[in-house]
């Protein structure tokens, strides 16, 4: 096998189970963590030759366990091992663990950690990024675009959830239907950040990581088994649903973005669009809207235009407006220019944005949108130099590309001036 790729898929697709068995082992973060890459070392040197083992999960917990319970050892030579009653959690592998794991509802191991992770001792910020890290196995900078901050600042929010949960004493065990309640909005907030990730990627070569999108729905389709009533939920689910459908239109032969006007929407999934239809329409006869719910009808109103000008721009505008009353975000405003743009022209549209400035600068999608708009209204000058800061915060070659095609387009344009 000269192709080593399967193997970062395969540690990738085990990190979470594997993690989360070591941290009910070893009883804290950084250990269970340490464990695990050093249980990927040695997969690195043995898979190679050896091929995959059966179970890579259970390989990677077994050598995990053994690699941290050595470094254990030489970092107390001095002193004595705790008992294996308090060290380890032997009732993993007991039939009793069903009934403690309370299987009718909570039967995923990976988002049994997400509740986990997501503590209620530390702010949202916190449990989010830190769920990222352990669960998702995302890199600090890969976190930091996604929070929009530098990674320093998220290095030191990472760092700190770490220490205040070792400092509280949490025990990671699975948490009650009760505590369940009280941190589904944190974790259905992760689940989504995770899908966005994959979505449009913060860092590295590839735009599109659909493992990412994929596991992210997954976990959503879990929540909401475990809470088929809540219309929020049901939200959630659709609008993955809705844009994970529009993936195999979103970059072109060459790997460049096409905007969603521009898309080829014979290609977009129709299977995932009906499922997410289904599934909107059904919360919104609970007639409790919540922002998942009003991004999903959003998404919704784009699936239904057979072509882009048969768009109800109106209708997004409205929805929104909405979503603005319930999450007030610089983000949700710049989102909502592209719709006025559509139905009310480009001046009120940068009207709405401009104050924004300072939120957003180190935003790609709000430097591209500003000289958009800009150029719409021949302002050329402004729109080169927002569309050469888009450049600058781009987060991935895709995205840069298709900023450079509309300063060529510029450039070509100056050229065919007269003098």
């Amino acid at each position: 096998m000269n192709d080593l790729s399967w193997i970062d898929q395969a540690l990738s697709a085990a990190r979470p189970q594997v993690v989360g068995a070591l941290m009910r082992y070893f009883r804290d973060l950084d250990t269970a963590e340490e464990a695990f890459q050093e249980a990927c070392l040695r997969a690195l040197k043995n898979w190679p030759q050896k091929g995959p083992p059966r179970d890579p999960e259970a390989w990677l917990i077994f050598v995990g366990r053994n690699a941290g319970v050595d470094d254990i050892r030489k970092r107390s030579r001095q002193q004595a091992l705790p008992d294996e009653e308090t060290l380890s959690d032997l009732d993993d592998t007991e039939p009793s663990m069903a009934e403690r794991l309370d299987n009718a509802d909570y039967r995923d191991d990976v988002l049994r950690l997400l509740f986990i992770c997501c503590h209620p001792d530390l702010p949202a910020t916190q449990q989010i990024a830190m769920a990222l890290r352990i669960v998702s196995g995302l890199t600090v900078p890969e976190i930091a675009r996604a929070f929009l901050v530098s990674e320093a600042a998220m290095e030191q929010r990472i760092t700190r959830a770490k220490r205040k949960v070792a400092a509280a004493g949490v025990e990671f065990e699975t948490p009650s239907a009760v505590d369940r309640v009280e941190r589904i909005a944190t974790v259905t907030a992760m689940v989504y950040l995770l899908f966005n990730e994959g979505y449009s990627a913060s860092g590295g070569e590839a735009h599109i990581r659909e493992p990412l999108c994929d596991e992210a729905i997954r976990l959503g389709y879990l929540l909401l088994r475990m809470y088929p009533g809540e219309p929020e939920l049901m939200g959630l689910v659709a609008l993955m649903l809705f844009q994970h459908a529009r993936v195999p239109a979103r970059l072109d032969a060459e790997g460049e973005i096409v905007l969603l006007d521009e898309q080829d929407r014979s290609l977009w999934r129709g299977t995932l669009m009906a499922e997410a239809a289904a599934l909107i329409e059904k919360a919104a006869r609970h007639n409790r809207p919540g922002t998942y719910q009003l991004q999903a009808a959003i998404a919704y109103e784009h699936a239904k235009a057979r072509q882009a000008a048969d768009t109800d721009w109106r209708a997004i505008d409205q929805y929104y407006q909405m979503l603005e009353t319930l999450q007030q975000s610089p983000v949700v405003t710049l989102n909502r220019a592209v719709a006025v743009s559509k139905h009310a022209g480009a001046t009120d549209a940068l009207q709405l944005i401009e104050p924004l400035s300072g939120a957003l600068e180190g935003y790609f999608h709000f430097h591209g949108v500003r000289g958009a708009l800009l150029l719409e209204l021949g302002r050329s000058r402004e729109a080169r130099a927002a569309f050469e800061k888009a450049i600058s915060c781009a987060n991935t070659t895709a995205e840069a590309s298709h900023i450079r095609r509309h300063l060529d387009r510029l450039q070509k344009g100056a050229e065919g001036m007269p003098a």
